[in-house]
């Protein structure tokens, strides 16, 4: 599994409060996409699991070490979703949670990870949350969220939060500069985009996804002036949410220049764009076309079986209206 160099301050300070006995049973950590939390729970997985801890390192030769590399270890367990399925159930929770109140199959420590709570239905996370009430001895549960707040608050509330945040702008932008071939403007924008987490950027400036967004960043400034249903085919694909998610933070551009923030643009590369947004809607129309988007991605994300293409299109149909309304439209 991949490290990265912003893990490493989180890493020392977590591992810390083990070594002085001040570590929660059950840790909340609440990260963006990109930000390498996977890399993070396992990094402290193995110092917990090792049998010849050197400092704050695991030592990578005892026996713990080697099924943990191994990705064999018995008393290490993956909570998440069978493959296909969207959700984690309360059976997958129990059969876990009855592990664990015998002994480790190793005689150290037990260790539960949830790469993605928000998985949890509601009855698996009251489950869930009965162990974490009475924890088995010698146990950790590490819980990782995108999006905490959708978590059940008692769940929430056994657990210890911790934000990990994304490191400085310019950081990223080193990093990145020695991860891609793309220009520094292209860099920042992709950061930015990303909500400051690196990997994730990263992956945004791969060709695939880059051609897709300038894609759709040329159909909106065509669409403008022609016919915004022709966004339809720049849209309607199963990553639309995160496409969504570019198209709104143009929106949020024009907004921002509008109010003279230049400087906090995140999409750089596209200025002209943002520039025509500006000048010919008002913040009025700006704002409600915004709201409109986000909730057109709540629901792809949110609605089971949704209709994509329908949505999509009701979507543009109203927004196409919205902005005929405009008194500003067409100049």
């Amino acid at each position: 599994m991949n490290w990265y160099p912003w893990l490493n301050a989180p890493y020392r300070q977590l591992i810390e409060q083990h070594r002085q006995g001040r570590a929660h049973h059950a840790l909340l950590i609440q990260a963006q996409p990109g930000m390498g939390e996977a890399s993070l729970v396992w990094g402290i997985s193995r110092w917990l699991m090792c049998q010849q801890r050197e400092g704050l390192k695991s030592c990578g030769r005892c026996h713990s070490c080697q099924l943990m590399q191994a990705s064999t270890h018995p008393d290490w367990y993956k909570l998440s979703a069978e493959q296909g399925k969207s959700s984690l159930g309360i059976d997958a929770v129990r059969q876990v949670a009855e592990k664990l109140y015998h002994r480790s199959q190793q005689g150290g420590e037990k260790i539960v990870w949830l790469p993605d709570a928000g998985q949890l239905t509601e009855a698996a996370a009251n489950a869930l949350l009965k162990t974490l009430e009475e924890p088995p001895a010698n146990t950790w549960f590490i819980l990782c969220s995108h999006q905490p707040g959708r978590l059940l608050a008692t769940l929430r509330s056994r657990c210890i939060c911790w934000h990990l945040a994304p490191p400085d702008e310019s950081f990223s932008q080193n990093w990145l500069q020695n991860q891609t071939q793309k220009s520094a403007q292209e860099i920042t924008t992709a950061l930015r985009l990303s909500g400051g987490a690196p990997a994730a950027a990263r992956d945004l400036l791969q060709d695939k996804p880059w051609a897709a967004r300038q894609s759709l960043c040329q159909g909106l400034y065509d669409g403008l002036s022609q016919d915004l249903l022709s966004l339809l085919k720049h849209l309607n694909y199963d990553d639309a949410p995160e496409r969504i998610s570019w198209l709104s933070t143009l929106l949020l551009d024009a907004l921002k220049w509008q109010q003279g923030g230049e400087m906090a643009l995140a999409n750089i590369d596209s200025q002209p764009l943002v520039e025509q947004l500006a000048s010919r809607l008002p913040a009025s129309v700006l704002d409600e076309s915004l709201r409109q988007w986000l909730r057109c991605r709540e629901q792809l994300l949110t609605v089971t079986a949704v209709n994509r293409e329908l949505l999509l299109t009701d979507q543009l149909l109203r927004w196409e209206q919205l902005l005929a309304s405009s008194p500003l439209q067409g100049n």
